[in-house]
């Protein structure tokens, strides 16, 4: 279904003022302790360790005569370097949130190119599709995995459904492997032709021919040039390369799947006119769930995206931010009596959303 702007319309009737009062109390918070809502030195330096991360060992692999076994690690750690830029680095700038600095966001987000990403394909499937029609089925495109996962109740069901709990896991490590190979070339096909975009609307040659260029330097640096300069087959080359991207991926996948993809979380859908029930700030809060907020190496390594109750509400706020926005946001919640979804262990968050694709993957009554 293709996301007609003028068609899904979010509630105006905040009878509780929610979103009022919550706005007043943050920026009440950033103007006392006169601090800014963009990063500051603590995402500064986490940039600077995400980074090293993800090309110290790229590096290591090139330049010493190391064992294979050693190399197999090193590709491991590559891979949670790259979950790491994406989610703390790329994440924020593509928000503007990174810099109050235009260019510095512009510069930051564009790692995603590093990524195998797409900076235009990327802010439109997550700042347009995601952040605006949260767990809407047919609109937010996170929620879409073909036939192979059923995420939703609205979705069609098959028969191998039945097995998706137990192979799904599998599945999520390809993220950013298929953002390499496939994806970025279907998605900037089908939102140039829907004339979607965040922001100016490129032009399509010179997005095709981004396309193309990062795509050839992208494979030139991860796979070429190892094959010249490290002393082992082509094939262990090619088996590093999808041993980092399954790992970025598997990481990826599983914090994303963690915030909306639970029973907790509500999937509504829109009434014949096309309207939610909802307001947008509110519609969030029943659409989204924080998981282990308490847990330091969580918080960090994650980028905020465990505290996606406060990122959905405030995607201009960087993440850094968000632990001491997060009782701010539970206390206006609860005194509207609005849900704040959260688990409180990473593990827990995890169990409850491989028990809801067992949910979804059960043969429906209508079926």
């Amino acid at each position: 279904m293709a996301v007609d702007k003028n068609q899904i319309k979010f509630s105006r009737v905040d009878s509780v003022k929610f979103f009022k009062t919550l706005n007043k109390r943050v920026n009440a918070y950033f103007k006392d302790n006169n601090i800014p809502k963009t990063g500051n030195w603590k995402l500064h330096l986490k940039t600077i360790v995400m980074f090293s991360l993800f090309l110290a060992p790229y590096f290591l692999i090139l330049s010493l005569d190391i064992s294979q076994w050693w190399m197999l690690v090193l590709t491991i750690i590559m891979g949670a370097g790259m979950a790491g830029v994406g989610m703390n680095v790329m994440h924020d700038g593509n928000h503007g949130s990174y810099s109050s600095k235009k260019w510095i966001n512009n510069f930051m987000g564009g790692t995603i190119y590093v990524l195998a990403g797409n900076v235009y394909n990327w802010q439109v499937q997550h700042n347009v599709l995601h952040h605006t029609y949260t767990n809407i089925h047919g609109h937010d495109e996170d929620l879409d995995a073909g036939r192979v996962i059923r995420f939703s109740k609205h979705s069609k069901w098959h028969k191998i459904h039945k097995f998706q709990h137990y192979y799904s896991v599998f599945l999520y490590g390809l993220l950013t492997f298929n953002w390499a190979l496939t994806t970025d070339f279907k998605q900037t096909k089908n939102y140039l032709a829907r004339k979607l975009s965040y922001g100016k609307m490129p032009s399509p040659t010179k997005q095709w021919s981004i396309i193309a260029i990062t795509k050839i330097i992208y494979l030139s640096v991860w796979i070429v040039i190892p094959m010249l300069f490290v002393s082992i087959a082509w094939w262990k080359i090619l088996i590093g390369f999808f041993v980092m991207h399954y790992t970025a991926g598997l990481i990826l996948s599983i914090v994303f799947q963690l915030a909306h993809v639970v029973k907790e979380t509500q999937m509504p859908l829109p009434d014949e006119t096309g309207s939610m029930k909802n307001t947008w700030a509110i519609h969030q809060l029943f659409t989204t769930v924080n998981f282990a907020t308490k847990n330091r190496l969580v918080n960090w390594f994650t980028g905020g995206l465990n505290h996606q109750v406060e990122h959905h509400i405030f995607p201009n706020i960087s993440h850094i931010h968000y632990t001491k926005i997060a009782e701010i946001v539970k206390q206006t919640a609860r005194e509207c009596n609005l849900p704040y979804n959260e688990f409180k262990t990473t593990r827990g968050a995890i169990a409850a959303h491989f028990k809801y694709l067992k949910e979804m993957g059960a043969k429906p009554l209508s079926a």
